[in-house]
């Protein structure tokens, strides 16, 4: 067992009279997707030590919850089997205040005739999905993990080794700062959340098939004179895909049906290289803005704080080695055109909750490589699936041959009149049908 503070031996020795099982599970990554997955484990009862290399804020129930980073944050469009996960786990109620659903969808290439428009009404849902400040989302997971008995949270810890037997797994790790006090945990599975540049990954040399898009994506937040009506705009230019998706203001629920909200959250695609002057000018990045949209959101007016990201996609070579699991972007980081990459990571993290979960009722071992592979091949439809439609979208949209441009746009034409094939690609996009 793990040397480590007294708290986190205390809470340790509880899980054995509260868990399901006294299997453990590690995670190594304790980032949105690694927060989610101990939650759903812990909602099965098995319990799980999750080691994060970054320091955790501390966090307080009772902390004032008004946005304080009102144009500053990052945000995550959440489909509606993404909510539907977090409902399951009794979350949703806590997340909501700070969601804005997406009740109708409207997509269009800049300086060309196709459009089409999505409109929650019309295929018969709820809504499309929610858009959520990351900021938040982070908050509400940490804070349920820090509250949940089955879940032993170990921050600034850096992984260096991993070691497989044919009946445990061992993770070596050490805290930053403190390098020649190594740590042990040993466990029945390790999942490796950890990230695009996975350092689990690594140590078991999984190797990665990327691809670099040359594309750089501009991330923040504006405020328009047009309320956006839970409407997202997705608008592809010569650059890459661009979108515009609602946000909440300050003093009201995003799903108030009479809540008049003007922030959006932007993701603007240009070549890579050409960053700097989106990132530093805000009339400048206004103007473009404008120039992009048109008056769909109507007038830019102001723009927050602005980060840049490097897209790449990294897909590893495999997702399972023996007892050990790679997951999230550690397994897939996609294209952030149409929202994607988030959701089939919570998806998976879904499924094999419950494959662990099924294993525990019959007596059985939660990381059994059999098992474990049986999870990698259950969700190679639903992830090849998004990986090759987020590269299509991407490459197809952004080819410079006229014969292609008349197509793709044909194609829009097509896929707004044609019946039966809006509710087919919008439940595919919700994760409904995976």
């Amino acid at each position: 067992m793990m040397q480590t503070t007294e708290s986190n031996l205390s809470k340790l020795n509880n899980i054995k009279h509260t868990a399901m099982t006294e299997q453990q599970v590690l995670i190594a990554g304790g980032g949105h997707v690694g927060l989610s997955f101990a939650l759903l484990l812990a909602n099965h009862g098995i319990a799980s030590t999750l080691l994060e290399k970054n320091s955790y804020p501390t966090i307080s129930p009772n902390d004032d919850s008004n946005r304080s980073h009102y144009l500053d944050s990052r945000n995550t469009a959440l489909s509606r089997r993404t909510v539907q996960i977090y409902q399951e786990i009794g979350l949703w109620d806590e997340l909501q205040s700070h969601a804005c659903r997406i009740d109708a969808v409207q997509i269009s290439e800049q300086g060309s005739f196709g459009r089409a428009q999505l409109n929650k009404k019309d295929e018969q849902v709820e809504s499309f999905g929610q858009v959520m400040e990351n900021a938040w989302l982070g908050r509400k997971l940490l804070l349920a993990a820090q509250q949940e008995p089955l879940i032993t949270l170990i921050d600034n810890a850096n992984v260096i080794a991993v070691d497989q037997k044919s009946d445990s797994v061992t993770l070596s790790f050490s805290y930053y700062g403190e390098e020649e006090h190594e740590q042990q945990l040993q466990g029945s599975v390790l999942v490796a959340c950890d990230g695009r540049d996975s350092t689990v990954r690594q140590l078991l040399d999984i190797g990665t098939t990327t691809y670099d898009y040359k594309q750089t994506a501009i991330v923040g937040v504006v405020e328009t004179d047009k309320p956006h009506e839970h409407n997202a705009i997705e608008r592809f230019s010569p650059a890459g895909p661009l979108a515009v998706l609602p946000l909440t203001d300050p003093e009201g629920d995003g799903n108030d049906e009479y809540q008049t909200g003007y922030r959006r959250s932007v993701v603007w695609v240009c070549r890579t290289g050409e960053e700097t002057q989106y990132l530093e000018d805000d009339a400048h990045f206004l103007a473009t803005l404008q120039q992009a949209f048109g008056q769909r959101a109507g007038t830019f007016k102001t723009a927050g704080r602005r980060g840049a990201y490097p897209l790449t996609q990294v897909l590893a070579d495999k997702q399972v080695d023996g007892r050990c699991v790679i997951m999230g972007n550690a397994a897939h980081t996609l294209h952030p055109v149409a929202g994607q990459g988030f959701n089939l990571c919570m998806r998976d993290a879904h499924v094999l909750a419950q494959m662990m979960s099924a294993q525990v009722l019959k007596g059985e071992d939660i990381g059994n490589p059999t098992l474990l592979k049986r999870y990698e091949k259950a969700r190679q439809t639903d992830q090849k699936r998004v990986i090759r439609f987020c590269d299509a979208v991407v490459h197809g949209f952004t080819h410079p041959n006229p014969a292609v441009k008349l197509a793709r746009n044909v194609a829009l034409v097509a896929f707004d009149k044609l019946p039966n094939i809006k509710p087919l690609i919008a439940n595919y996009a919700m994760g409904l049908k995976s």
